[in-house]
């Protein structure tokens, strides 16, 4: 890889640098190749094909339109670095790290996910002969000890942790050590420190990223290698900084930008397997982390104006939003899949799944054996990705744990209950349940019309937290 920081202009010489002399190349070898795209806090109803009236996003409809939409898709946690930790390791937050959890990683943080205490779903692939590569945000341990090459990537370029968590945020947030600033943000290579970004680079990392995963896509697909790619965007997380040139084309301000540009990336991303002629023998899953901002940020503004502003009067299908696993904005996020072949073009589904789901999903496609040394929480969700007649959740219940275990939601068939206690969304004195079926939005509890839905679900809720306490697994 180039450790210079090159500078495209468009999205066509970003494309260029990897396309040159491409003539296309079949790969002969079984297993697919596997490209999971994880959103940086983007919410469900951010992408046009989720029903976005402000936000255009033609490639990822385009992929949709291919593949099958899940609107049931829950990630494990209202945060960065335990819903990306779940998703490497197909276990719920607070069993990660031999059951201590692991919160949102700062510069100044001294701890990430443990290489002997965990196994990821990239160790379990390269096993299997797959060339593993991850271009853009980690955010599980910044120390060399931590780094995404430890837990079985062979190729890393990104940041470690998010873009706004440089220099301009000088202890005001109250997670940072009182009058300490964070150093300007670090790109790394492998486990090296190639650059320090001011926010013109971080401006610019996104076309990087997108260059050099296309890179890594040829590489592998030159070589005849199936290989799993987490290209992971940092551009959808404040400072919603774009390539230059790429500004002002949303009608939803710099967030909508940063979600247009992301799916500029996904497009050159999607023509760069067309043009090696190996997309039909790709799995490509679209997610996100968790869901977007929904509030102001006084702080956020007064480091990055237009680029850290939240407009709260912007209309969301969903309650509430990231940094909470109460309400579905938090933890409800879009999903879209595609594989030829396999996924019935232009189908959805709405039962109820994780992103701790692909860790298992992905490991079976693989050909790896699931660990059984551990309580792993992914499901197989092959059945409902190839559109098995009536293929149904391989889960009782789809639960929202936060970092350190406490319960604080329960899906369960078309419900959705509330637990009781005092959280910043509000303090409730008893659970309160909510029909998705009628009531997306989560306006109306009707646990009083409902008292037995609301006990059968507290019972498995109290079932839930025994097991997470006892490292047992869940239904």
């Amino acid at each position: 890889m180039n450790k210079t920081l090159l500078l495209p202009k468009t999205s066509l010489s970003v494309f260029a640098l990897t396309a040159i002399a491409f003539s296309g190349i079949a790969q002969n070898q079984s297993k697919p190749n596997i490209v999971h795209i994880v959103a940086d806090d983007v919410g469900y109803d951010d992408l046009s094909c989720f029903g976005s009236k402000d936000i255009h996003t033609p490639n990822l409809d385009a992929l949709a339109e291919s593949g099958i939409k899940f609107t049931s898709f829950y990630a494990p946690h209202g945060t960065c670095t335990p819903s990306r930790a779940a998703l490497l390791t197909g276990r719920y937050a607070p069993r990660v790290n031999n059951n201590t959890g692991l919160y949102v990683l700062f510069p100044h943080s001294k701890h990430g996910l443990e290489d002997e205490l965990e196994v990821s779903i990239t160790e379990l692939l390269k096993e299997q002969g797959y060339r593993t590569g991850l271009y853009g945000k980690w955010h599980l341990g910044h120390l060399p000890q931590y780094l995404p090459c430890v837990h079985g990537f062979d190729e890393f370029l990104g940041i470690p942790y998010p873009n706004d968590h440089g220099p301009e945020r000088i202890g005001n947030s109250g997670w940072r050590p009182n009058g300490i600033s964070d150093p300007a943000i670090p790109l790394i290579e492998q486990a090296q420190v190639i650059k320090r970004c001011d926010n013109n680079d971080l401006a610019e990392l996104p076309a990087l990223f997108t260059r050099e995963a296309c890179k890594f896509i040829y590489r592998s697909a030159k070589e005849d290698q199936p290989f799993y790619l987490q290209y992971a965007n940092i551009e959808t997380h404040t400072p919603w900084f774009v390539p230059k040139g790429f500004e002002g084309r949303s009608k939803a301000a710099a967030y909508g930008d940063a979600v247009e540009y992301l799916d500029t990336s996904v497009g050159i991303i999607l023509n760069t397997l067309k043009r090696l002629k190996i997309e039909d023998n790709t799995i490509i899953v679209f997610t996100s982390d968790n869901g977007p901002l929904v509030h102001k940020d006084e702080e956020l503004e007064n480091c990055y104006g237009r680029f850290g502003f939240t407009d709260p009067d912007r209309e969301h299908v969903l309650r509430e939003g990231k940094y909470q696993e109460r309400f579905e904005g938090g933890i409800k996020v879009s999903c879209i899949m595609k594989w030829p072949g396999h996924i019935p073009a232009a189908t959805e589904s709405d039962e109820p799944i994780t992103g701790m789901d692909l860790f298992t999903t992905f490991a079976h496609i693989g050909g790896a054996e699931i660990p059984t040394d551990r309580v792993i929480d992914g499901k197989d969700i092959r059945d409902l990705m190839f559109g098995k007649e009536g293929a149904k959740s391989p889960h009782e219940a789809v639960y929202g744990f936060t970092a350190t275990g406490r319960l604080m939601s329960v899906r369960y068939q078309n419900w959705k209950l509330i637990l009781s206690g005092k959280h910043w969304t509000g303090n409730f004195d008893s659970p309160q349940l909510y029909d998705l079926t009628a009531d997306m939005g989560e306006a109306t509890n009707v646990a009083s019309e409902h008292p037995g839905v609301v006990k059968k679900i507290m019972k498995m809720a109290e079932n839930a937290k025994i097991a997470i306490k006892n490292n047992q697994p869940l239904k």
